[in-house]
């Protein structure tokens, strides 16, 4: 009986690890390019998802872009020139 229990043993061990040996496949990293694919595919469902503006939209939003780069290039020409002017005053004043 006794070799009849280690018998039972070692082959309930044997099924242990082949019961292990296939939790460590499914839990294995993908390979790179089923990885790839994966991210491809997520990429793609999540694109569907996007509110894509209209190009009406997309027009003003560049109007607004350009006015508001145009009104700041303004602010820092006209700070430059009040700068410039100083430093001019200040040092025909030292001369």
């Amino acid at each position: 009986m006794a070799e009849n229990e280690k018998l039972e043993q070692t082959a309930q061990a044997g099924s242990d690890k082949a019961d292990k040996a296939k939790k460590d496949k499914k839990n294995a990293k993908p390979g790179f390019f089923a990885r790839i694919g994966k991210w491809l595919k997520e990429m793609k469902s999540e694109l569907k998802k996007v509110q894509w503006p209209t190009r009406k939209q997309t027009v003003n939003n560049t109007l607004i872009v350009i006015a508001c780069v145009i009104v700041v290039g303004v602010f820092i020409w006209v700070f430059d020139f009040i700068a410039n002017s100083a430093i001019d005053v200040l040092l025909t004043l030292l001369r």
